[in-house]
Protein backbone atom coordinates (compact mmCIF):
# COMPACT_ATOMS: atom_id res chain seq x y z
CA UNK A 1 0.00 0.00 0.00
CA UNK A 2 1.55 3.41 -1.11
CA UNK A 3 1.30 6.23 1.47
CA UNK A 4 -0.71 9.27 0.48
CA UNK A 5 -0.51 12.50 2.45
CA UNK A 6 -3.61 13.80 3.10
CA UNK A 7 -5.03 16.67 0.13
CA UNK A 8 -7.29 18.87 2.56
CA UNK A 9 -7.33 22.27 3.74
CA UNK A 10 -5.81 23.62 6.55
CA UNK A 11 -6.82 25.18 9.47
CA UNK A 12 -5.02 28.46 9.61
CA UNK A 13 -5.21 31.59 11.79
CA UNK A 14 -4.78 34.79 9.44
CA UNK A 15 -4.70 37.07 12.00
CA UNK A 16 -4.56 37.09 15.91
CA UNK A 17 -4.87 40.08 18.28
CA UNK A 18 -4.08 39.71 22.00
CA UNK A 19 -5.38 42.17 24.54
CA UNK A 20 -3.50 42.01 27.92
CA UNK A 21 -2.64 38.63 27.82
CA UNK A 22 0.55 37.61 29.63
CA UNK A 23 3.26 39.62 28.54
CA UNK A 24 1.56 40.96 25.26
CA UNK A 25 -0.19 44.40 26.34
CA UNK A 26 -1.52 44.88 22.60
CA UNK A 27 -0.15 42.57 19.88
CA UNK A 28 -1.79 42.50 16.04
CA UNK A 29 -0.34 39.90 13.68
CA UNK A 30 -1.18 39.23 9.94
CA UNK A 31 -0.57 36.06 9.25
CA UNK A 32 -0.70 33.56 5.93
CA UNK A 33 -0.97 29.81 5.77
CA UNK A 34 2.88 28.51 6.48
CA UNK A 35 3.98 27.07 9.55
CA UNK A 36 5.40 29.89 11.63
CA UNK A 37 8.53 29.73 13.29
CA UNK A 38 8.70 31.53 16.61
CA UNK A 39 12.36 32.04 18.02
CA UNK A 40 14.24 34.41 20.67
CA UNK A 41 15.68 33.83 24.54
CA UNK A 42 13.95 31.88 27.31
CA UNK A 43 11.33 34.04 28.86
CA UNK A 44 10.49 36.37 25.91
CA UNK A 45 7.16 35.65 25.78
CA UNK A 46 6.88 32.82 23.11
CA UNK A 47 5.10 29.88 24.30
CA UNK A 48 2.21 32.60 25.57
CA UNK A 49 1.65 32.97 21.94
CA UNK A 50 0.91 29.11 21.60
CA UNK A 51 -1.19 28.98 24.64
CA UNK A 52 -2.91 32.00 23.62
CA UNK A 53 -4.19 29.80 20.65
CA UNK A 54 -4.49 27.05 22.65
CA UNK A 55 -7.79 29.14 24.69
CA UNK A 56 -9.82 28.08 21.89
CA UNK A 57 -9.68 24.39 22.61
CA UNK A 58 -11.60 23.06 25.56
CA UNK A 59 -9.69 22.25 28.97
CA UNK A 60 -7.54 25.16 30.25
CA UNK A 61 -4.45 25.31 27.70
CA UNK A 62 -1.32 23.84 26.90
CA UNK A 63 -0.12 25.44 30.12
CA UNK A 64 -2.99 24.47 32.43
CA UNK A 65 -3.42 27.51 33.56
CA UNK A 66 -7.56 28.64 34.25
CA UNK A 67 -8.79 31.94 32.83
CA UNK A 68 -8.25 33.57 36.34
CA UNK A 69 -3.85 33.68 35.64
CA UNK A 70 -3.23 34.74 32.00
CA UNK A 71 -4.38 38.29 32.39
CA UNK A 72 -1.78 40.52 32.39
CA UNK A 73 -0.07 41.99 34.83
CA UNK A 74 1.15 45.58 35.68
CA UNK A 75 2.13 46.91 39.13
CA UNK A 76 1.38 43.71 40.59
CA UNK A 77 -2.62 43.98 39.65
CA UNK A 78 -3.87 41.52 36.57
CA UNK A 79 -5.87 43.47 34.15
CA UNK A 80 -9.64 43.40 34.47
CA UNK A 81 -10.20 41.85 30.67
CA UNK A 82 -7.90 39.96 28.84
CA UNK A 83 -8.76 38.62 25.14
CA UNK A 84 -7.69 37.21 22.62
CA UNK A 85 -9.14 37.46 18.62
CA UNK A 86 -8.31 35.67 15.28
CA UNK A 87 -9.40 35.77 11.85
CA UNK A 88 -9.27 31.94 11.21
CA UNK A 89 -9.12 30.62 7.19
CA UNK A 90 -11.59 27.40 7.76
CA UNK A 91 -13.13 25.44 5.04
CA UNK A 92 -12.79 27.78 2.32
CA UNK A 93 -14.64 30.41 4.61
CA UNK A 94 -12.74 33.45 7.05
CA UNK A 95 -14.26 33.53 10.59
CA UNK A 96 -13.90 35.34 13.60
CA UNK A 97 -13.26 33.86 17.05
CA UNK A 98 -13.01 35.38 20.23
CA UNK A 99 -12.35 33.99 23.68
CA UNK A 100 -11.32 36.31 26.74
CA UNK A 101 -12.71 36.76 30.80
CA UNK A 102 -13.62 39.61 32.67
CA UNK A 103 -11.84 39.61 36.22
CA UNK A 104 -12.77 36.92 38.36
CA UNK A 105 -15.24 35.01 35.36
CA UNK A 106 -14.84 31.91 33.58
CA UNK A 107 -13.89 32.19 29.86
CA UNK A 108 -16.70 33.33 27.37
CA UNK A 109 -16.12 32.51 23.97
CA UNK A 110 -17.39 34.04 20.50
CA UNK A 111 -18.20 33.08 16.92
CA UNK A 112 -19.23 35.81 14.16
CA UNK A 113 -19.67 38.12 17.58
CA UNK A 114 -22.16 36.50 19.17
CA UNK A 115 -21.66 33.59 21.81
CA UNK A 116 -20.43 30.15 21.54
CA UNK A 117 -19.16 27.03 23.12
CA UNK A 118 -16.01 26.34 22.87
CA UNK A 119 -16.58 22.65 21.60
CA UNK A 120 -18.08 24.89 18.38
CA UNK A 121 -14.54 26.73 18.23
CA UNK A 122 -12.67 23.73 18.50
CA UNK A 123 -14.71 21.99 15.34
CA UNK A 124 -13.16 24.84 13.19
CA UNK A 125 -9.46 24.80 14.31
CA UNK A 126 -8.79 21.27 15.41
CA UNK A 127 -5.30 21.23 17.32
CA UNK A 128 -2.54 19.54 19.01
CA UNK A 129 0.12 20.46 21.07
CA UNK A 130 3.24 19.42 22.46
CA UNK A 131 5.37 21.01 25.43
CA UNK A 132 8.43 20.47 26.85
CA UNK A 133 7.13 19.02 29.82
CA UNK A 134 6.05 15.41 27.42
CA UNK A 135 10.00 15.16 26.47
CA UNK A 136 9.58 11.99 28.65
CA UNK A 137 6.36 11.24 28.75
CA UNK A 138 6.70 7.72 28.85
CA UNK A 139 9.20 7.44 31.57
CA UNK A 140 6.72 9.85 34.11
CA UNK A 141 3.61 9.37 35.59
CA UNK A 142 0.63 7.15 33.97
CA UNK A 143 -1.81 9.54 34.50
CA UNK A 144 0.61 12.10 32.03
CA UNK A 145 0.00 9.14 29.39
CA UNK A 146 -3.76 9.06 29.62
CA UNK A 147 -3.90 12.96 29.67
CA UNK A 148 -1.89 13.35 26.24
CA UNK A 149 -3.48 10.52 24.81
CA UNK A 150 -6.85 12.16 25.66
CA UNK A 151 -6.17 14.84 24.37
CA UNK A 152 -5.47 13.49 20.87
CA UNK A 153 -8.78 11.51 21.35
CA UNK A 154 -10.42 14.75 21.81
CA UNK A 155 -9.18 16.70 19.05
CA UNK A 156 -11.26 14.51 16.87
CA UNK A 157 -14.25 14.91 18.51
CA UNK A 158 -14.53 17.31 21.33
CA UNK A 159 -17.41 16.37 22.34
CA UNK A 160 -15.84 13.44 23.85
CA UNK A 161 -14.05 15.30 26.44
CA UNK A 162 -17.81 16.16 28.04
CA UNK A 163 -18.09 12.59 28.57
CA UNK A 164 -14.64 12.89 30.55
CA UNK A 165 -15.65 15.96 32.28
CA UNK A 166 -18.91 14.41 33.69
CA UNK A 167 -17.58 11.08 34.65
CA UNK A 168 -14.76 13.20 36.56
CA UNK A 169 -17.46 14.77 38.61
CA UNK A 170 -19.43 11.71 39.34
CA UNK A 171 -16.54 10.00 40.19
CA UNK A 172 -15.81 13.12 42.90
CA UNK A 173 -19.53 13.33 43.74
CA UNK A 174 -19.50 8.92 44.93
CA UNK A 175 -16.16 9.31 46.59
CA UNK A 176 -17.87 12.24 48.27
CA UNK A 177 -20.90 10.26 49.01
CA UNK A 178 -18.55 7.04 50.58
CA UNK A 179 -16.25 9.28 53.10
CA UNK A 180 -19.37 11.09 54.44
CA UNK A 181 -20.20 7.12 55.32
CA UNK A 182 -23.55 5.27 55.23
CA UNK A 183 -24.52 6.59 51.70
CA UNK A 184 -28.40 6.21 50.32
CA UNK A 185 -27.66 2.72 48.37
CA UNK A 186 -30.28 3.67 45.65
CA UNK A 187 -28.45 7.27 45.49
CA UNK A 188 -25.25 5.76 44.68
CA UNK A 189 -26.40 2.64 42.38
CA UNK A 190 -27.85 5.36 40.00
CA UNK A 191 -24.75 7.66 40.49
CA UNK A 192 -22.59 4.68 39.03
CA UNK A 193 -24.93 3.52 36.67
CA UNK A 194 -24.20 6.81 35.06
CA UNK A 195 -20.61 6.92 35.62
CA UNK A 196 -19.99 3.72 33.95
CA UNK A 197 -22.05 4.82 30.96
CA UNK A 198 -19.70 8.05 30.92
CA UNK A 199 -16.91 5.77 31.20
CA UNK A 200 -17.26 3.60 28.79
CA UNK A 201 -18.19 5.97 26.32
CA UNK A 202 -14.54 7.40 26.96
CA UNK A 203 -13.27 3.90 26.39
CA UNK A 204 -14.83 3.46 23.45
CA UNK A 205 -14.02 6.51 21.85
CA UNK A 206 -9.85 5.74 22.81
CA UNK A 207 -10.34 2.29 21.20
CA UNK A 208 -11.43 3.78 18.12
CA UNK A 209 -8.77 6.42 18.20
CA UNK A 210 -6.01 3.77 18.92
CA UNK A 211 -7.07 1.73 16.07
CA UNK A 212 -7.20 4.59 13.65
CA UNK A 213 -3.83 5.97 14.92
CA UNK A 214 -2.14 2.18 14.67
CA UNK A 215 -2.80 2.05 11.15
CA UNK A 216 -1.72 4.89 10.41
CA UNK A 217 1.73 4.42 12.07
CA UNK A 218 1.83 1.32 10.52
CA UNK A 219 1.06 2.36 6.79
CA UNK A 220 3.68 5.37 7.12
CA UNK A 221 6.89 4.97 5.24
CA UNK A 222 9.66 4.76 7.07
CA UNK A 223 11.93 7.59 8.01
CA UNK A 224 13.42 10.01 10.81
CA UNK A 225 10.88 9.38 12.94
CA UNK A 226 10.49 5.31 14.84
CA UNK A 227 7.54 3.38 14.70
CA UNK A 228 5.56 2.86 17.47
CA UNK A 229 3.37 -0.14 18.98
CA UNK A 230 0.47 0.80 20.72
CA UNK A 231 -1.95 -0.51 23.13
CA UNK A 232 -4.28 0.09 26.21
CA UNK A 233 -4.37 -1.61 29.42
CA UNK A 234 -7.33 -0.67 30.92
CA UNK A 235 -10.38 -3.04 31.94
CA UNK A 236 -13.31 -1.21 30.29
CA UNK A 237 -11.24 -0.88 26.97
CA UNK A 238 -10.54 -4.75 27.57
CA UNK A 239 -14.32 -5.69 28.23
CA UNK A 240 -14.69 -3.84 24.67
CA UNK A 241 -12.11 -5.08 22.46
CA UNK A 242 -12.90 -8.97 23.57
CA UNK A 243 -16.58 -7.90 21.97
CA UNK A 244 -18.64 -7.29 24.65
CA UNK A 245 -21.62 -5.17 24.23
CA UNK A 246 -21.83 -1.85 25.25
CA UNK A 247 -24.65 -2.40 27.87
CA UNK A 248 -23.05 -5.55 28.95
CA UNK A 249 -19.75 -3.35 29.38
CA UNK A 250 -21.51 -0.79 31.23
CA UNK A 251 -23.67 -3.14 33.78
CA UNK A 252 -19.87 -5.03 34.69
CA UNK A 253 -18.33 -1.89 35.38
CA UNK A 254 -21.35 -0.54 37.17
CA UNK A 255 -20.94 -3.78 39.09
CA UNK A 256 -17.26 -3.32 39.88
CA UNK A 257 -17.88 0.07 41.11
CA UNK A 258 -20.63 -1.40 43.89
CA UNK A 259 -17.96 -4.19 44.65
CA UNK A 260 -15.49 -1.80 45.53
CA UNK A 261 -17.26 0.40 47.23
CA UNK A 262 -15.30 -0.11 50.66
CA UNK A 263 -12.16 -0.43 49.30
CA UNK A 264 -12.81 3.21 47.14
CA UNK A 265 -14.05 4.71 50.43
CA UNK A 266 -10.86 3.25 52.89
CA UNK A 267 -8.58 4.53 50.18
CA UNK A 268 -10.65 7.96 50.17
CA UNK A 269 -9.87 7.28 45.76
CA UNK A 270 -11.29 5.30 43.41
CA UNK A 271 -9.49 2.03 43.51
CA UNK A 272 -11.66 0.06 41.23
CA UNK A 273 -10.16 -0.67 37.55
CA UNK A 274 -12.20 2.20 35.18
CA UNK A 275 -11.13 4.47 32.77
CA UNK A 276 -9.36 6.67 35.18
CA UNK A 277 -6.85 4.01 35.48
CA UNK A 278 -5.78 2.68 32.19
CA UNK A 279 -2.36 2.64 30.88
CA UNK A 280 -1.57 3.94 27.63
CA UNK A 281 1.31 1.56 26.55
CA UNK A 282 4.34 2.31 23.77
CA UNK A 283 6.95 0.38 22.83
CA UNK A 284 9.74 1.42 20.02
CA UNK A 285 8.94 -1.20 17.07
CA UNK A 286 12.95 -1.15 15.67
CA UNK A 287 14.23 -1.85 19.38
CA UNK A 288 11.42 -3.71 20.60
CA UNK A 289 12.10 -1.90 23.59
CA UNK A 290 8.99 -0.54 25.78
CA UNK A 291 9.11 3.69 25.65
CA UNK A 292 10.14 4.71 28.78
CA UNK A 293 13.05 2.55 28.45
CA UNK A 294 14.12 4.61 25.45
CA UNK A 295 16.41 7.70 25.42
CA UNK A 296 14.66 11.07 26.13
CA UNK A 297 15.70 11.74 21.78
CA UNK A 298 13.99 8.50 21.49
CA UNK A 299 11.24 9.22 23.63
CA UNK A 300 10.36 12.69 21.93
CA UNK A 301 10.70 11.20 18.49
CA UNK A 302 8.12 8.96 19.49
CA UNK A 303 5.77 11.33 20.68
CA UNK A 304 5.92 13.21 17.35
CA UNK A 305 5.44 9.85 15.56
CA UNK A 306 2.06 9.67 17.58
CA UNK A 307 1.48 13.68 16.83
CA UNK A 308 2.14 13.40 13.33
CA UNK A 309 -0.34 10.59 12.34
CA UNK A 310 -2.76 11.77 14.70
CA UNK A 311 -2.92 15.09 12.89
CA UNK A 312 -2.91 12.91 9.26
CA UNK A 313 -5.84 10.87 10.95
CA UNK A 314 -7.60 14.18 11.67
CA UNK A 315 -7.16 15.50 8.36
CA UNK A 316 -9.23 12.58 6.58
CA UNK A 317 -11.67 12.33 9.57
CA UNK A 318 -12.67 15.80 9.56
CA UNK A 319 -11.55 17.18 6.29
CA UNK A 320 -9.67 19.62 7.92
CA UNK A 321 -5.67 19.96 8.59
CA UNK A 322 -4.81 20.98 12.03
CA UNK A 323 -3.12 23.26 14.09
CA UNK A 324 -0.23 22.03 15.28
CA UNK A 325 0.89 23.78 18.65
CA UNK A 326 4.96 22.73 19.16
CA UNK A 327 6.98 23.79 21.90
CA UNK A 328 10.40 23.95 21.54
CA UNK A 329 10.00 20.98 19.62
CA UNK A 330 13.11 20.69 18.17
CA UNK A 331 14.88 20.30 21.89
CA UNK A 332 16.58 16.95 21.95
CA UNK A 333 16.60 16.32 18.27
CA UNK A 334 19.56 15.69 15.94
CA UNK A 335 19.61 17.61 12.50
CA UNK A 336 18.39 14.73 10.49
CA UNK A 337 14.88 14.87 12.81
CA UNK A 338 14.53 18.53 12.59
CA UNK A 339 14.92 18.31 8.97
CA UNK A 340 12.61 15.10 9.17
CA UNK A 341 9.74 17.26 11.46
CA UNK A 342 9.98 19.98 8.90
CA UNK A 343 9.17 17.85 5.85
CA UNK A 344 6.75 15.53 7.87
CA UNK A 345 4.86 19.49 8.98
CA UNK A 346 4.98 20.56 5.19
CA UNK A 347 3.31 17.03 3.80
CA UNK A 348 0.50 17.58 6.16
CA UNK A 349 0.31 21.38 4.93
CA UNK A 350 -0.61 22.27 9.35
CA UNK A 351 -0.18 25.56 10.11
CA UNK A 352 2.27 24.68 12.81
CA UNK A 353 3.16 26.82 15.01
CA UNK A 354 7.47 26.38 16.64
CA UNK A 355 9.01 27.88 19.34
CA UNK A 356 12.83 27.78 19.82
CA UNK A 357 15.66 29.73 20.94
CA UNK A 358 17.21 30.13 17.90
CA UNK A 359 16.49 30.93 14.18
CA UNK A 360 18.91 27.95 12.89
CA UNK A 361 16.58 25.43 14.53
CA UNK A 362 14.03 25.79 11.83
CA UNK A 363 16.61 25.98 8.82
CA UNK A 364 15.19 22.97 6.95
CA UNK A 365 11.53 25.18 6.30
CA UNK A 366 13.36 27.96 4.21
CA UNK A 367 10.96 29.56 2.48
CA UNK A 368 8.16 27.58 3.61
CA UNK A 369 7.64 28.81 6.90
CA UNK A 370 6.92 32.55 8.53
CA UNK A 371 9.68 33.74 10.77
CA UNK A 372 9.20 36.05 14.06
CA UNK A 373 11.85 37.17 16.52
CA UNK A 374 10.46 37.55 19.84
CA UNK A 375 11.48 40.22 22.39
CA UNK A 376 9.31 40.73 25.55
CA UNK A 377 5.94 42.34 24.55
CA UNK A 378 7.06 42.24 20.91
CA UNK A 379 6.60 40.41 17.15
CA UNK A 380 8.72 40.99 14.67
CA UNK A 381 8.30 39.70 11.29
CA UNK A 382 12.27 38.39 10.64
Amino acid sequence: MTYQPPQVPPAAVRRLRLTDYRSYGSLDLELDQRPLALYGSNGSGKTNLLEAISFFAPGKGLRSAGADQVARKEAGQPAAVWGVYAELESRGDIFRLGVGAREGARRECRLEGQPATINELARMMPMIWLTPAQDRLFAGPRADRLKFFDRLVYAADPALGEAANAYDKLRTRRQKLLDDGRPDDSWLKALEMEMAGHGVAMAAARLDALIRLQAEIDVRPEGVFPKANLSLDGAVESDLADGMKIGEVEDRFAEALRNGRSRDAAAGRTLTAGPHRTELLAAHREKDQPAGDCSTGEQKALILTLTLAQARVLSRQAGLVPLLLFDEACAHLDAARREGLSREILATGSQAWLTGVERVLFEPFADQAQYFEIAPGLVSAA
